[in-house]
C-alpha cells in the first residue's frame, strides 16, 4: 500500500523497511475526523479499509467532499513533505479528512525521512527531486495545461523569506534549524556509481566531473554571505567559477518558456517579470515579479524539465546566475543546497495549489491493469504522464471494438466526468503506466473557485467534437494535446518505446536496431538499450527484482530525455526481455522475408501472456534480392499482428562481423545523416506518427497524369510511407507501391493505357446488356498480364484501395487479397463492367468513386500525418437552365434540334443518374479538402475526356509539370521541411539562445559580484 504512493515507490527495499519502523496505525469511527486545520500538516496516511474523505473549509463556511480515498489511495501534500523535510513544518489550514465508514488507517510521519536520510544520505537529492517533478508535472500540467489557470497557482510574495536574509546579513550570518545538519558534504565519496544522485542528475540533463574542486583565492573571501545563506552553502569556495554576474537592459528576455538549459538568477538591483502564455492564446500573463535577493528558475533546473514561464527584465537588472551543472556541481560536494532551493519553490506556490496537492494523486498502473470499466461510475477524469493506455467498448452483440490509444500528455475520462455519466469505455495500461488523477470533487471546487475554467472544460468539449469529426479513429471520451495541424488525431504520434524482438537466431538484431536508431535520429533522440548497456550504466544486478522501482525510475527518466527508446531484446526469454515486452508501447517482430514463417519461441511467449501492446511485423529484404512474396504465410500465423512492413536492406545489416568491428562500422554510419528515402526511415516515420501519405483518386484517363506528379514528388525529394487509391488512382498506386524504378512504373503504366485504346478488345468483349455493356474478361486480363499473381501483402510500400459494396452498401478498404481482382473491383463502372465477387465473401464490389473518390480520410486513420492527395475527378457543370417546374421533353428536343434555338443545359436521365450515384462521393471529397492533414494537388486536366488514354505522354506531362511546379513552392515555403519534423522536436531543440542577456564588459566578474552585493549591506 505504501508504494502506491509514488516518492516511496522510487525507494528501494531497505529504506523502504527503515520507513515502514515508522508507521504507525490509527482506527477511526465513521464520522470522526482523521485530522482538521490546526493539525500538523507532517503526516503520510494510506487507507488499509474504509474510505475517507476529504474536504476544504471555503470562505463561505461550507466544506465540500473534493476526493473520496477508497481502499489503498493514500492523503497527503509532498508540498508538506518537503517543508517538513527542509525545516519548515506547517499546520492544516483549510484542509480536513474524516471517516465516511469505519475505517483503518496507516500514518506514516514525515519524520521518518529523517532517519531515511541519515542512514541513506544519497537519497536526499532524488526525494526533493521527485516531489518537484510531481509539482511540476502533474500540478502545473493539470491546472495549467487542462484548466488554463496561471496567476492563480503562484505567491506573487514568495520571496519575503528570503529578503528576510539579506536585512540581516551586515549584523550576523542567519542559520535557521533544520533537521539533516550532519549530512556529510563529500557525498559523492560515499555513494556508488548509479546512485539517487547521479540519477539526479541524468534526469536533469546534466553531465559533470565525478570529483570538482576550485582553490579558494582571496577574492572569493570577500564574497557576502547572502547567497550563503540563500542555498545554506557552508564553503564558499564552490562558488567560485560558478557564479556569472549578468547586467540586461530593459525589455531583455532573460529565459524563455520551453528553455531546456535553464540557470538559477538570483537578483541583485532591479526586477524581473515572470509570463507565461495563455493556453490556446498567443498573449502573455505575468505570474509574479522577482526582487531583489529573490531566486527565479529553481523549479525547471531541479526536476531537469523545460521552462514553464518566460523571464523577463522590465527595466534596466543585475542578477547573479548558475547554470544548471554548476548547481548540481555544487550538491554533489554539498546535497543539502536543494533544501533551501526547494523551499523557496514552495514558497512561490498558492494556498490553492496546496489545496489541490491534496486532492490530486500521482499512481501507477501496471500492463492489463484497468484504470477503469464501462459502466462504472465516473469519479475521475486521468492525465496521462507516461506509458500508454488502450480504451475498448463492449458491444451489445458482445463483441469488443478498440477506441483508441493514448500516450503522454492525453487527457482520459474528461467527457464522463464533465456529465456525470458512467464510463462508456473501459481503459487498461498497455504498460506500466503512470497518470495523474483528478477527482470530480476536486474539479467541482475549482470551478466554483475560479468561474472561467469552465470556458476552458468548454473549449476542450469543442475541441472534442471536432476530432470525433474530422479524425475517424480519434480516441472518444479523451482530449490530445497536438503539436501541429497535421497531428490533431493522430493516433500513432505519441508512442514513446519500441521493442525489437527477433523471430529466430538467425535475424541480425544488433545491425537492424542501429539500422533503425540512424534513421529515427533524424526524427529526434534516440536511445538504444540492451541487456549490455544496462548492466554497464547501472550495474550488473539492475535487473535483479530488488531494484525494481530503481531500474522503472531510470528508463521512465531515458522516455523524458528521448523521443524514442529503442529496446533490443536477447534472443531467449532472459528478464531483460520480460522487461523489454512490459516497458513497450510497440513490438516489432523483426523475420528474414526468404526464411520460413514459422513461429519464433519468443513469438509464441507473446501470444500466450496477453501483452497488450501493438505488434508489427518487419520482414528483412536484401536490397539486390528479389521482390517480397509469401507474406500471407506470415500473417496467416500471426493474428495478432496489427500491420506488417517489406524492408529493403544495405549489405552491411548481414554482413557477419564481430560486434567490435560491427559499432565501428556504425560509428561512420551515424556520421552521415539517414537517406530519408531509405525503408528504414519509413519504418521510423511509421513508429514515430510522421508518415506521410500519396493518395490518388479517380477520373478515367486523366489518372495518367498522376504518372508525372509521381515523379516531381520523388524529384523533390518527398519520400512516401502509405499509399492508397480510388478507380485509376488505384492501378497507379498499385505499380508506384510494385516498383521502385519510377521510369518501369511509367513504362508498364504506359503499356496497360495503349492497350484500353485498342477498339478492337472492345468491340470482341461486349455482351448483351443486362448486367453491364462488357463481360469485363478483357478488362480482367489486362489486369492481369500487368500484376500477375502479386498479393496486396507482398508490395513493398503499403497499400490499400476502395470499392463500393453494393451488396452491404458500404466502403470496402482492401490491404490484403489478390492485387489485380481489387484494382479491378475499384475500377468496375457501373454499366460498363460487371461487380466483381469478393473471393473472400461473394458481395458484389463496384468502382470505389461512388462512395470515396479522394480516400484521404482513411489513409489519416492508418496512422499518416500528411496525405498528399492527388484529385484527378471530372468536375460537373454547375450552370444548368432553370426550366422552372415541368419540363417538355418535346420542348428540349426542339432546342436540341434547331439551330437558331438559344442553348439551353439540362441533364439527361444517365448524368442524373451519374450525379445521384457520385453524391457522397462529392460531399467527401469537400470534407477531405477542408481538412488540416491533407495537401490537395488538381493538375490541368479538364480539357481531357475520361476515356483519352490514348494522350498518355501529353497527360503525364501536364502532371509533371504541375507537380514539379508545386513541389517547388513547397521545398521554398518551407511544407516540405515541416512534412518532414516531428511535431516532439521542437520539445527537445527548443533552446533558446540568450544572446540580450550581456555581461558588463571591462570589469572583473568577482570586483562587480561584491561591488554589487555590497549595496545590501549599507
Amino acid at each position: 500500500m505504501l508504494k502506491n504512493v509514488r516518492v516511496l515507490g522510487h525507494f528501494e527495499k531497505p529504506l523502504f523497511l527503515e520507513l515502514c519502523r515508522h508507521m504507525v496505525f490509527i482506527e477511526l469511527q465513521e464520522g470522526e475526523c482523521l485530522f482538521r486545520p490546526g493539525d500538523d500538516d507532517d503526516s503520510i496516511y494510506v487507507v488499509q479499509d474504509g474510505r475517507l474523505e476529504l474536504c476544504i473549509h471555503e470562505n463561505d463556511g461550507t466544506e465540500p467532499v473534493v476526493k473520496d480515498v477508497a481502499p489503498g489511495d493514500s492523503v497527503h501534500s509532498l508540498l508538506s513533505i518537503l517543508d517538513t523535510i527542509t525545516g519548515y513544518p506547517a499546520p492544516y489550514k483549510t484542509v480536513c479528512a474524516r471517516a465516511a465508514t469505519r475505517s483503518t488507517i496507516l500514518r506514516l510521519p514525515a519524520s521518518a525521512f529523517e532517519s531515511v536520510f541519515k542512514k541513506y544520505p544519497e537519497t536526499l537529492v532524488r526525494v526533493i527531486q521527485i516531489i518537484m517533478v510531481r509539482l511540476q508535472r502533474v500540478t502545473f500540467l493539470a491546472l495549467h495545461n487542462y484548466l488554463g489557470l496561471t496567476t492563480e497557482l503562484f505567491n506573487p510574495v514568495g520571496g519575503k523569506l528570503i529578503s528576510a536574509h539579506i536585512s540581516r546579513t551586515h549584523t550576523h550570518t542567519h542559520t535557521h534549524t533544520h533537521i539533516y545538519t550532519d549530512i556529510p558534504k563529500l557525498i559523492i565519496l560515499l555513494c556508488p556509481a548509479g546512485n539517487d544522485l547521479n540519477m539526479a542528475c541524468e534526469r536533469a540533463r546534466v553531465t559533470i566531473d565525478e570529483a570538482p574542486s576550485s582553490p579558494v583565492t582571496p577574492k572569493v573571501r570577500l564574497l557576502p554571505t547572502v547567497i550563503q545563506n540563500i542555498v545554506l552553502l557552508q564553503d564558499p569556495s564552490l562558488l567560485e567559477g560558478r557564479v556569472t554576474l549578468h547586467q540586461v537592459k530593459a525589455g531583455s528576455v532573460v529565459a524563455r518558456q520551453g528553455d531546456q538549459e535553464v540557470s538559477i538568477q538570483f537578483v541583485i538591483s532591479g526586477l524581473l517579470h515572470v509570463y507565461q502564455r495563455m493556453i490556446d492564446r498567443e498573449e502573455e500573463t505575468r505570474l509574479f515579479v522577482t526582487h531583489p535577493g529573490e531566486l527565479v528558475g529553481q523549479l525547471a533546473v531541479l526536476t531537469g524539465e523545460p521552462l514553464i514561464f518566460t523571464v523577463r527584465a522590465q527595466r534596466d537588472c543585475s542578477f547573479l546566475s548558475i547554470s544548471k551543472t554548476h548547481f548540481y556541481e555544487i550538491m554533489r560536494v554539498e546535497p543539502k543546497v536543494v533544501l533551501n532551493v526547494a523551499h523557496t519553490v514552495v514558497r512561490r506556490m498558492s494556498s490553492f495549489v496546496r489545496q489541490i496537492d491534496f486532492a490530486l494523486d500521482w499512481m501507477a498502473v501496471e500492463a492489463g491493469r484497468a484504470v477503469y470499466r464501462q459502466g462504472e461510475k465516473s469519479d475521475s477524469t486521468f492525465i496521462v504522464l507516461s506509458g500508454r493506455l488502450r480504451s475498448v467498448i463492449l458491444k451489445e452483440d458482445g463483441k469488443k471494438e478498440l477506441i483508441g490509444e493514448y500516450g503522454r500528455g492525453d487527457l482520459i475520462g474528461v467527457v464522463e466526468s464533465l456529465t456525470h455519466q458512467n464510463r462508456a469505455t473501459t481503459v487498461h495500461a498497455v504498460r506500466d503506466s503512470e497518470l495523474a488523477k483528478l477527482p470530480v470533487g476536486a474539479l467541482s471546487s475549482i470551478k466554483r473557485k475560479f468561474p472561467q475554467v469552465v470556458t476552458r472544460l468548454i473549449h476542450l468539449l469543442g475541441q472534442k467534437i471536432l476530432q470525433q469529426v474530422n479524425g475517424p479513429l480519434t480516441g472518444v471520451l479523451a482530449v490530445r494535446t497536438p503539436g501541429s495541424k497535421w497531428d490533431v488525431g493522430n493516433p500513432a504520434s505519441n508512442l514513446s518505446t519500441v521493442t525489437v524482438l527477433p523471430v529466430s537466431e538467425d535475424v541480425p538484431l544488433t545491425t537492424f536496431t542501429l539500422e533503425l536508431q540512424h534513421a529515427l535520429m533524424a526524427i529526434g533522440p534516440t536511445l538504444l538499450l540492451t541487456s549490455d548497456t544496462i548492466k554497464q550504466r547501472l550495474g550488473s544486478a539492475a535487473l535483479d527484482s530488488v531494484h525494481e522501482y530503481r531500474l522503472s525510475s531510470w528508463l521512465g527518466q531515458q522516455e523524458d530525455l528521448h523521443r524514442i527508446v529503442l529496446y533490443q531484446t536477447d534472443y531467449t526469454l532472459t528478464p531483460w526481455t520480460q522487461r523489454c515486452i512490459r516497458q513497450a508501447d510497440c513490438i516489432i517482430i523483426v523475420g528474414l522475408g526468404e526464411q520460413d514463417p514459422a513461429v519464433g519461441e519468443l513469438e509464441r511467449m507473446l501470444e500466450g501472456s496477453a501483452v497488450r501492446a501493438q505488434k508489427q511485423l518487419v520482414l528483412l529484404h536484401k536490397e539486390d534480392g528479389p521482390p517480397p512474396k509469401g507474406t500471407v504465410d506470415w500473417l496467416n500465423m500471426r493474428s495478432w499482428i496489427s500491420r506488417h512492413l517489406h524492408l529493403s536492406c544495405p549489405r552491411r545489416v548481414f554482413s557477419r562481423r564481430s560486434l567490435p568491428k560491427l559499432l565501428e562500422l556504425y560509428e561512420r554510419v551515424f556520421e552521415k545523416p539517414a537517406d530519408r528515402h531509405s525503408d528504414f526511415s519509413r519504418l521510423a516515420r511509421v513508429l514515430t506518427g510522421n508518415a506521410i501519405a500519396l493518395i490518388l483518386g479517380g477520373g478515367g484517363a486523366r489518372g495518367c497524369s498522376q504518372v508525372g506528379v509521381m515523379r516531381a514528388l520523388c524529384e523533390a525529394g518527398i519520400p512516401v510511407d502509405l499509399i492508397g487509391g480510388t478507380s485509376i488512382g488505384s492501378l497507379m498506386g498499385a505499380l508506384y507501391a510494385e516498383d521502385r524504378s519510377h521510369s518501369r512504373m511509367r513504362m508498364r503504366a504506359k503499356e496497360w493505357a495503349m492497350e484500353m485504346t485498342s477498339v478492337f478488345k472492345k468491340v470482341l468483349d461486349l455482351t448483351y446488356p443486362i448486367t453491364s455493356m462488357f463481360s469485363g474478361a478483357s478488362f480482367n486480363s489486362s489486369l492481369s498480364n500487368v500484376f500477375k499473381s502479386k498479393q496486396i501483402e507482398d508490395l513493398r510500400i503499403p497499400y490499400f484501395n476502395i470499392t463500393t459494396d453494393i451488396t452491404a452498401s458500404a466502403m470496402r478498404v482492401h490491404t490484403d487479397g489478390s492485387l489485380w481482382r481489387y484494382v479491378r473491383a475499384s475500377m468496375s463502372l457501373s454499366g460498363y463492367l460487371p461487380p466483381l465477387c469478393d473471393p473472400k465473401d461473394g458481395h458484389l464490389l463496384m468502382d470505389g468513386g461512388y462512395i470515396n473518390n479522394l480516400p484521404a480520410d482513411v489513409a489519416r486513420s492508418m496512422g499518416a500525418k500528411v496525405v498528399i492527395a492527388i484529385d484527378v475527378g471530372s468536375r460537373d457543370e454547375t450552370n444548368l437552365t432553370n426550366y422552372g417546374d415541368s419540363l417538355s421533353g418535346w420542348w428540349l428536343l426542339w432546342k436540341r434540334l434547331n439551330p437558331l434555338a438559344e442553348k439551353v443545359k439540362v441533364l439527361n436521365m444517365a448524368e442524373i443518374q451519374t450525379r445521384l450515384a457520385y453524391v457522397c462521393c462529392v460531399r467527401q471529397l469537400e470534407s477531405v479538402k477542408s481538412s488540416d492533414y491533407c495537401e490537395y494537388i488538381r493538375p490541368p486536366i479538364d480539357r481531357y475526356g475520361t476515356l483519352e488514354f490514348g494522350k498518355f505522354d501529353e497527360i503525364a506531362e501536364v502532371g509533371y509539370q504541375h507537380g514539379k511546379t508545386v513541389f517547388d513552392v513547397w521545398i521554398r515555403s518551407g511544407v516540405v521541411e515541416k512534412m518532414l519534423k516531428d511535431r516532439h522536436q521542437e520539445e527537445f531543440f527548443n533552446t533558446q539562445s540568450k544572446n540580450n542577456v550581456r555581461m558588463e564588459g571591462g570589469k572583473n566578474i568577482w570586483d562587480l559580484l561584491c561591488s554589487h552585493c555590497c549595496r545590501f549591506e549599507t
